[in-house]
C-alpha cells in the first residue's frame, strides 16, 4: 500500500498535541477520534464512511501510517460514550475529563479562527463525528 495514494488526516494542530496523538496511534493505545460536524459542513466535505483507509499526517507534513475506519458515528456531545473516550488513547479516565479536553481544544483560538468564528462555543447538542479506527500500516521511519 502506498500512502501517498491515500487522503490525508491531520489529528489536531502541527505541534505537541499532534505529535502526542500520532504517536499513540502507532504504538495502537490511541483506536478512535473525535471532530466536529460542523467542520465538514463548513467545508461542504462528505462525512467519511466504514472502510475508508487515511494516511495520518504528522507535524511535518510527512504521511507515517495508514489506518481504516471501523465505525463512523454522528452523536451529540452529551452522548459520547466512556469507551469512546478512554479508546483516544490520551488518558481519559471519564466523560468529563474527555469532554474538557475536547472544549478546551475547540475553543482554542486556533480552532476558532480554523472556523472563522471568534465566539464559537459547543454544547450538548453540538454535533460530534466519533470514528474508531485500526492501524493498517506505519512507515519504518515513522
Amino acid at each position: 500500500m502506498d500512502l501517498n495514494d491515500l487522503p490525508p488526516v491531520e489529528f489536531a494542530f502541527p505541534g505537541p498535541l499532534r505529535d502526542q496523538l500520532v504517536a499513540a496511534i502507532l504504538a495502537g493505545t490511541k483506536t478512535s477520534t473525535s471532530g466536529l460536524v460542523l467542520e465538514y459542513e463548513r467545508e461542504n466535505d462528505p462525512l467519511p464512511r466504514t472502510g475508508q483507509r487515511f494516511a495520518v499526517v504528522d507535524s511535518e507534513d510527512r504521511r507515517v501510517a495508514a489506518i481504516e475506519l471501523t465505525e463512523v458515528r454522528v452523536v451529540r456531545l452529551a452522548d459520547v460514550d466512556l469507551q469512546h473516550a478512554i479508546d483516544e488513547g490520551e488518558g481519559y479516565e471519564t466523560v468529563a475529563q474527555w469532554r474538557a479536553g475536547h472544549e478546551r481544544f475547540w475553543h482554542s483560538t486556533e480552532m476558532r479562527a480554523e472556523l472563522d468564528d471568534p465566539s464559537f462555543t459547543v454544547d450538548d447538542d453540538t454535533l460530534v463525528l466519533t470514528e474508531r479506527f485500526r492501524l493498517v500500516q506505519a512507515t519504518e521511519d515513522a
